[in-house]
């Protein structure tokens, strides 16, 4: 874990001095290697480590850009509702991989983000991940977060496929 909390800190102290500002609703790519410390005994990335790094890849795009300053010195935290993950190919100890962050569409509450993982042109995993912005226990009002963000949509419709795969998150949580 305290991995997990040393990258956060090198993800805040780059996205702050050392890399260029990016607008939220562009996409992010980001390229590692799966470590010795990512792999299972059988020398292929764990899965909880492809949740690990959505987590960074979210981070490293709220600190770069302007989502900070209107979010987080404000108050608010980012919340995930929801987590998908499609794994295609494992990801060998040691190779090289992409990360890719899109963000797929919004509406007056929750924002969705594609995290599309590949290596050498090939899909080897994709992320989805339905998230909001909360403060005082209640979701914050999404359009004007980004309004404040330079963002000039003000809504910008979720696929249709991406919306149905949460579609029943709720109904599951009941049974």
């Amino acid at each position: 874990m305290i991995y997990y909390w040393l990258h956060i800190l090198y993800l805040y102290i780059g996205s702050r001095v050392f890399w260029s500002k990016t607008d939220v609703c562009s996409n992010l790519t980001r390229t590692y290697r799966a470590s010795i410390f990512d792999c299972e005994s059988l020398r292929y990335m764990s899965n909880s480590r492809y949740l690990q790094y959505m987590d960074f890849i979210r981070f490293e795009k709220m600190f770069r850009s302007p989502l900070y300053e209107n979010t987080f010195k404000k108050g608010m935290f980012g919340v995930l509702g929801s987590q998908k993950i499609i794994y295609k190919k494992p990801l060998k100890m040691g190779s090289k991989f992409t990360l890719t962050l899109v963000l797929e569409g919004w509406d007056s509450k929750w924002f969705y983000h594609k995290q599309i993982f590949s290596q050498k042109e090939c899909v080897c995993a994709i992320g989805y991940t339905k998230a909001a912005f909360w403060k005082n226990q209640k979701p914050q009002d999404l359009p004007s977060i980004f309004k404040e963000c330079g963002v000039t949509e003000n809504e910008r419709k979720v696929p249709f496929a991406i919306a149905h795969l949460f579609e029943y998150d709720y109904q599951l949580l009941k049974t």
